[in-house]
């Protein structure tokens, strides 16, 4: 390992506090693998001619060949500054949007971020993403201006213009971080406000709300990149130089005769130095004189380059590196490649990997500076309250916060995904090189062995008189089929040997938060839905990991390996203390992807990770020969548990799906199967893209524009007509939409209607599916008479705000008291469709229980109100159009008629205690009368008694008994009751969804493509040809790239990125990233009915129906009616010319 050996890293990780946990996180090509090169390389693990050309944390080969990062992975790099040694535990994580879930893994288990920006692309939609991110862990981030040789090189910009650029790049980035610290600043005023209100009980006064109070008096002073804070760097990580403004004021104080205190704070900003008066003076920029930074640092970096790679003017170069005291090897500088030269300077005045890993060591904090807001967050999973959790939870917040590694300390580990690693890469499997006296001993014995066989040849033929050859020779097969035998057990132990090194086996990326972690040690496993609280109750006073316990969502397991990660590389340790980034070995049975390892059953689950893309695309995959399909199986459950972000399903037709984050993606996972994990031949079908069906208000013009009004044509009248023939019988639809159903039974009748939700409500109810979900467990809590669930503070002002936005958006009469009305959301529960119950005389509990407390009695409808959720559940699930979900519906259940069902249970009560009352009387005339012996009214009697309890119960017992007995009493030959009501209330919303004009939505992707002018008219070109659609374009400042915005349908978006490249010729690359769902404005059912319509789509109408197609190819996929037309006995068309 070069400079670095094990011993020397594993004594480093003893001492807390000298330990940095660091992610390197930036858009995709900004630099980050090979910034990391340059960092290993510092440690002699690689050469520094190679670093940025070897990539030596893109381990996988697709990532070599694509030449971007798919996975992060760490390494653990050693530093010395100011006598002090330092151990960094860095990790390079992937930039492309399909892999940002290796991110969330990334910054859970770190303390700090490197970001990098690239200087001439700027702050891009990934930089955002990861800022974000690295803001929600509360991990504190510097910055790294990277790829300033292209402001030279590419732009030809002067060192002030130069300047002027940085500027605005760190103005970009501070307005993301000033953004979301503002945001976080009014959430907590907002909540202080809650509790102050809650708390007081004083009289309403007047209130005026001012936004900017709280911001004023915070301080954000050590949020925002400053370069005389120390925590930016300017470089080039290609040509191996960086540097942070602190080298310079060193380097400059001496010479200049200025203090570096007053140097620091001016080397950056708007001053210039007086030469004349040897002061420095404030408003270079109003002055036209050449601000510090210009003069003192980029003119010096400018002319280097001028020299080195402009000029090759081998005089000044030499200066130059006299100048600064350096020594350049010969082949260095005889070298063709002027990079090479300048790199061999660059890295020896001012090397990237000092600068980056001194800020590091400087600004970044280590694991002891964990601050008790960051620990309460990771402690209070699923909206729970701090306070809420048990007091031996509590009190292991202390642990996280001393971060002790003694015996005494609880240990406390988070896995934040599992990694696959072949076994080959196991250190027991790797074969081990030889020292030179292992190879003169086993010389030694060979000779010996051949010289023993020598000899005993020898001995035999002397020995052996003529006549016995023929016994020798019989000797000599039996020895040949021994011989046969062990080769025959070496070659079965050598097969035995290969399978297991062939198996893939999984490592837990994982860090220790307390304790030391150790081989052979005893654990518990809490998986993400373990509640401690439930746990305690049913726990012994004194439990150890080593106990059988049968509590959900724990488990016990023994620590197998501990493994030491260097990139690709494992190295065997036999213990980690607290604040360590490790790999654990031997866990692939009892973690999934994320698990929490602790010594104590109280340990709550750490929240769940951040992801920031959403799998969306899928594909069916099945393999090529079917008596594989055992092994495709199991490679998609190792997949799933190697890959954080992929998700592995199988739908009810039986097809095995992938859903993945995008199309690289995709890909990658095909791979992986085909290679590593199934290792079979597979076939994988067509992108399954998502659709959700919705239904609008009824347009207003026809396809040609023209008005539907009163001078319809007779078409149109025809076409209503024959709407009204296409729903079975027994369905009443009225003119305004209203469906009534029937149950089979015709006991009950249900009357839905079907309505838009307003788009805004759409897509708040999208926004806040989790909280639909605690509102939703919540009340099934006390529905089932469970203990309801504790639900913190800033959970309640969310639901709050949540119930006063949907008051806001439901404007108009229709929409009347509908928030209070709400009886569910769907689909699962938790889904953007809406059932209101209008029914007069039912009155189900509210939604909002967890906010006014109240609950209601369901009277009549008690027994059956599930069966309607349920209905409504299943009917939102899958709509008519192409059993797709739907998405901003609301279903209105005006009507829902009971009486037949409450005169049948009643009749039924009434006659089944006149008929106990009659067995009664026999029974006594029987008794009294005699005839009967005492063995016979023995078992006349057991029974009557056994009947005679159940004849006390009144006819308002069954009542109240509910379910059981109505459903007994109602079962029929069309099955028990509660079934009639789910099915008819799910054909009541079809029917009723079929009743208003239907529409499809598309999922579509934001495009950000980065394009010169010149192949700007290409870019369009492929847009328009995928119906995408230019939301902006606008230039860079001081560039000539133009940044395009647009939106992508994500079923045209399957090789874009290709197409894109090839036909710009690789100067323009797009990052998709799911954005929204849109409504596509055409009917898929439309046909012309009007002459307009005829006249301009002609009778066929074969232009393309984007929704038709769209929805034929569902419809088809899922083996569902396509109604098109097929040409069976086609002729070729014989032209008068042809036939003479």
């Amino acid at each position: 390992m070069g400079h670095t050996n094990l011993e020397n890293i594993v004594e480093l990780q003893k001492n807390t506090a000298n330990i940095r946990n660091i992610c390197i996180v930036a858009h995709v090509d900004h630099g980050k693998t090979t910034l990391a090169d340059s960092l290993i390389a510092s440690n002699g693990i690689i050469s520094n001619r190679l670093a940025g050309k070897l990539r030596y944390m893109d381990s996988r080969e697709d990532e070599q060949l694509r030449g971007i990062t798919m996975k992060s992975s760490s390494i653990s790099l050693h530093f010395s500054m100011d006598n002090q040694e330092y151990l960094i535990n860095m990790i390079d994580s992937p930039g492309h949007v399909d892999f940002s879930s290796e991110v969330s893994t990334a910054v859970r288990v770190c303390d700090g971020a490197v970001v990098m920006v690239d200087v001439v692309e700027g702050v891009c939609p990934q930089t955002q993403a990861v800022l974000r991110q690295a803001w929600l862990e509360n991990i504190r981030p510097v910055l790294v201006i990277n790829k300033i040789d292209r402001l030279i090189i590419e732009l030809k910009l002067t060192p002030l213009e130069a300047y002027i650029h940085l500027q605005k790049i760190l103005e970009q980035v501070n307005a993301v971080t000033g953004s979301l610290f503002t945001s976080k600043v009014l959430e907590e005023r907002a909540e202080m406000e809650v509790t102050e209100k809650s708390s007081s009980d004083s009289k309403s006064t007047e209130h005026f709300y001012d936004w900017s109070a709280g911001l004023e008096e915070t301080d954000d002073s050590h949020l925002y990149f400053a370069p005389d804070q120390g925590n930016v760097v300017f470089g080039s990580a290609i040509d191996g130089w960086g540097f942070r403004i602190e080298q310079f004021v060193q380097m400059y104080s001496q010479k200049v005769g200025i203090s570096a205190e007053v140097l620091l704070k001016t080397l950056w900003g708007d001053y210039y130095l007086n030469t004349k008066a040897k002061k420095i003076m404030k408003g270079a920029q109003s002055k036209g004189k050449k601000p510090l930074f210009v003069q003192l640092v980029l003119e010096n970096i400018w002319s280097l380059y001028e020299a080195v790679v402009v000029r090759r003017d081998k005089e000044k170069i030499d200066k130059i590196v006299n100048s600064l005291g350096l020594t350049i090897l010969p082949r260095d500088s005889r070298h063709t490649d002027p990079k090479v030269h300048l790199n061999a300077i660059c890295t020896q005045w001012l090397p990237i990997s000092y600068a980056v890993l001194s800020m590091v060591c400087k600004k970044l904090p280590s694991p002891l500076d964990i601050t008790a807001e960051r620990v309460e967050k990771l402690m209070c999973v699923r909206s729970r309250r701090f306070d809420s959790l048990p007091a031996q939870t509590q009190a292991l917040k202390q642990a996280f916060l001393e971060c002790k590694s003694d015996d005494s300390a609880p240990v406390i580990v988070f896995i934040c995904k599992m990694i696959a690693v072949d076994s080959k890469a196991l250190p027991q499997n790797k074969l081990r090189p030889l020292s030179q006296e292992e190879m003169a001993q086993r010389r030694e014995q060979a000779r010996k062995r051949h010289a023993e066989k020598l000899a005993n040849q020898a001995q035999k033929l002397e020995q052996s008189p003529p006549e016995k050859t023929l016994e020798i020779s019989s000797v000599n097969a039996d020895t040949g089929d021994t011989q046969v035998a062990n080769q025959m057990e070496q070659t079965d132990l050598s097969t035995c040997r290969q399978d297991n090194q062939q198996k893939e086996c999984f490592i837990a990326f994982a860090r220790v938060y307390s304790g030391t972690i150790r081989r052979g040690q005893k654990l518990f496993v809490l998986g993400p839905k373990y509640d401690p609280s439930e746990a305690l109750a049913k726990l012994p006073a004194s439990c150890s990991p080593g106990d059988d316990l049968l509590i959900p969502h724990l488990a016990h397991c023994t620590v197998e390996d501990l493994f030491l990660l260097m990139g690709k590389e494992l190295e065997n340790v036999q213990e980690v203390p607290v604040g360590n980034v490790l790999g654990i070995g031997g866990l692939e049975d009892y973690v999934l992807k994320s698990a929490t390892l602790s010594t104590s059953p109280v340990c709550p689950p750490f929240t769940p990770l951040n992801f920031e893309a959403t799998p969306i695309v899928r594909v069916a995959v099945e393999p090529k020969h079917p008596s594989e399909m055992p092994q495709l199986v199991r490679g998609m459950k190792l997949l799933n548990q190697a890959d954080p972000c992929v998700e592995v399903l199988v739908q009810e037709t039986g097809e095995h799906v992938l859903v993945t984050a995008g199309e690289v993606h995709l890909q990658r996972c095909l791979d992986d199967l085909r290679e590593r994990f199934a290792k079979v031949e597979i076939s994988s079908s067509e992108p399954i893209v998502p659709f959700r069906e919705t239904v609008i208000r009824p347009p207003k013009v026809d396809m040609v524009n023209e008005d539907i009004g009163t001078q319809q044509k007779i078409a149109v009248i025809h076409q209503k007509k024959e709407d009204q023939n296409k729903y079975p019988e027994g369905v009443v639809v009225d003119s305004d939409g209203l469906v009534t159903l029937n149950t089979p039974n015709k006991l009950s009748t249900l009357s839905v209607r079907a309505m838009p939700l307003p788009e805004a409500v759409t897509q708040l109810l999208e926004e806040n599916s989790d909280l639909i979900r605690t509102i939703e467990q919540f009340n099934l809590s006390i529905k089932e008479g469970r203990e309801a669930l504790e639900i913190n503070l800033t959970t309640l002002e969310a639901v709050q705000k949540f119930k006063q936005k949907l008051e806001e958006n439901f404007v108009g009469r229709k929409w009347r008291n509908a928030v209070d009305q709400i009886s569910s959301f769907g689909p699962r529960r938790c889904g953007p469709n809406i059932l209101l119950n209008r029914v007069e005389d039912y009155h189900r509990p509210s939604m909002w229980q967890c906010l006014d407390k109240t609950s209601k009695d369901l009277g009549t409808y008690k027994d059956f109100d599930n069966s309607i959720i349920s209905g409504f559940q299943l009917a939102t699930l899958s709509g008519p159009v192409c059993e797709e979900p739907l998405m901003g519906v609301c279903f209105i259940l005006e009507k829902w008629d009971m009486s037949k069902v409450q005169q049948l249970v009643q009749t039924h009560n009434q006659s089944s205690t006149e008929g106990q009352t009659a067995k009664t009387q026999d029974l006594q005339q029987q008794v009294t009368s005699g005839e009967n012996s005492l063995s016979e009214l023995e078992p006349i009697l057991e029974n009557s008694t056994g009947q005679g309890d159940q004849s006390s119960r009144t006819p308002a017992d069954g009542m109240a008994d509910g379910k059981c007995n109505s459903e007994v009493v109602l079962a029929d030959c069309y099955g028990p009751f509660s079934g009639q009501l789910i099915a008819t209330m799910k054909e009541a919303c079809r029917f009723a969804f079929q009743a208003r004009p239907q529409r499809l939505m598309a999922a579509m992707y934001t495009c950000e493509i980065m394009a010169t002018a010149e192949v700007l008219g290409r870019v369009y070109a492929v847009l328009s040809k995928r119906a995408g659609r230019v939301l902006q374009e606008e230039m860079k400042e001081g560039t000539e790239m133009f940044i395009i915005k647009a939106i992508l349908p994500v079923a045209e978006s399957f090789g874009f990125a290709d197409e894109i490249r090839k036909r710009t010729s690789g100067l323009a690359s797009p990052q998709l990233v799911f954005s929204h769902w849109e409504v596509i404005p055409s009917d898929p059912y439309w046909v012309p009915t009007t002459e307009e319509e005829y006249l301009h789509f002609g009778e066929k109408a074969d232009t393309v129906n984007q929704a038709q197609k769209y929805m034929n190819t569902v419809r088809r996929r899922k083996g569902l009616y396509v109604e098109e037309k097929i040409v069976e006995h086609a002729e070729k068309q014989r032209t008068l010319s042809k036939n003479k």
